[in-house]
């Protein structure tokens, strides 16, 4: 019997780095606030869960069966490990990224608005900008409500059917996926700015056509304060249309990741 499962402990060793790359890289997951024990107890726990899974999936039991009954070296072994590593951190990577979009937006709202000095500490990344870091704790809690890290680990899961243990290969379809989770990435940023970008522009074109036609009024005392006042106000005002585009965005993200583990055309449109 104990025999019997040793010829596993291949096989269920790289279940468990694939699911592990997932803890390098993804959502909450990630984080430097969760300890490594955690981290290493929830990767070993999903691993004996998924394992027995895919035994009894008809789509992924050849995959789990090639890999018992085949011989392994210390290199194939690593290079084995080191896809597992990889395809996991690639799906944990990719949802990220309209998070960091959300970062990438805050911090440019606070540079023009006048809050770019203005950080806070944060457990799980130093220092963050004030903006940024209240963007980042809505991205993340819009992130929980809509079930994004069990969908992800829901599409992790489902990778097995698709991909054999081992058998990950960095191609076209990598680089495709990656360029599109990006450039989403960028227009999410922009269209998360956009309203206080527009917002400084008109301020600062009115700043100076005053300053031209009645030079006596000293609009460089009041104009720093009120151009916070009218961003705070504009935050306020366009917060719902910004969690609405990370909610799209984050939906495309996990269907592209979906879709690349099962051998689509990951496309992010």
């Amino acid at each position: 019997m104990l025999e019997a499962w040793i010829h596993h402990v291949p096989a269920w060793l790289l279940v468990l780095f694939r699911l592990s790359g997932l803890f390098l890289a993804a959502p909450m997951l990630s984080s430097r606030v969760i300890p490594m024990r955690i981290k290493i107890m929830t990767a070993l726990g999903l691993s004996f869960c998924v394992y027995p899974m895919l035994l009894q999936s008809p789509a992924s039991a050849g995959h789990v069966t090639a890999v018992v009954g085949s011989g392994f070296s210390f290199w194939s072994m690593g290079a084995m490990v080191a896809a597992e590593l990889t395809i996991g951190w690639l799906i944990g990577y990719g949802a990220t990224l309209p998070l960091m979009a959300m970062q990438m937006g805050g911090r440019m709202i606070a540079q023009q608005i006048g809050l770019g000095l203005a950080e806070i500490f944060s457990p799980g990344e130093e220092q963050a900008g004030l903006v940024s870091a209240l963007f980042l704790l809505v991205a993340l809690s819009v992130f929980v409500a809509i079930d994004g890290h069990l969908v992800l680990v829901r599409i992790l899961v489902s990778s097995f059917d698709h991909v054999p243990l081992g058998g990950f290969r960095v191609d076209r379809s990598v680089f495709d996926l990656v360029i599109g989770l990006l450039d989403s990435m960028l227009d999410l940023s922009l269209r998360v700015a956009a309203p206080l970008l527009c917002l400084v522009f008109l301020e600062t074109v009115a700043t100076g056509f005053i300053m031209r036609t009645v030079p006596q009024i000293n609009i460089l005392s009041v104009g720093f304060a009120m151009r916070i006042l009218l961003g705070g106000m504009l935050l306020l005002a366009a917060h719902h249309a910004q969690v609405q585009a990370f909610i799209d965005t984050m939906h495309r993200t996990l269907a592209a990741l979906a879709t690349f583990v099962s051998g689509g055309s990951p496309g992010t449109g």
